[in-house]
């Protein structure tokens, strides 16, 4: 896989300015998706409680408006949800936030937004302290399949290139 450059860093890590500019002084060329992904959280466990908060609210709400999130949040997000699990997600996006103080952040790749509303209501009834780790974990977890998506994209366009070479 090639050097991520500053720009794939920020659509993998969704505009999270300090991760990011660290993350940029250590990566480098030979770095797999996983290893990459382990200096994230060195970096994370590094930060200290509003940064890492600040990581998680860089990160789209679940169910906001496509106009609101990145590319390849749309594709992970998926299609729109009926009104009333659009409404549910905002109502509990507005709980969790208030319980928390920082936004709810979970793996949705392959689950419809109707799937996300029971586990967003476990999520509300555990500890602050656990809900920071699990999103930092999540977090990392959407990170490591962005980056693998970006490694088996460079793969094909490689073998593209040999074929039209050939």
């Amino acid at each position: 896989m090639p050097r991520p450059s500053a720009r794939d860093l920020e659509a993998v890590f969704e505009r999270s300015p300090i991760l990011i500019s660290r993350l940029l002084l250590l990566v480098m060329p030979d770095d797999t998706p996983q290893r990459i992904v382990e200096m994230a959280h060195e970096i994370l466990d590094s930060l200290d409680e509003r940064d890492r908060i600040a990581t998680l609210d860089a990160h789209p709400r679940i169910g906001a408006p496509a106009s609101a999130l990145s590319p390849r949040s749309v594709t992970e997000q998926g299609a729109a949800a009926d009104a009333a699990t659009e409404r549910e997600l905002a109502d509990l996006n507005a709980a969790y936030e208030r319980k928390f103080g920082f936004r709810f952040v979970v793996f949705v790749r392959g689950r419809t937004k109707r799937e996300i509303v029971p586990v967003f209501r476990a999520r509300l009834a555990r500890t602050r302290e656990l809900e920071l780790e699990a999103g930092i974990d999540d977090y990392l977890a959407i990170s490591l399949d962005r980056l693998r998506s970006m490694e088996r994209a460079s793969a094909d366009d490689m073998r593209r290139a040999m074929d039209v070479d050939s």
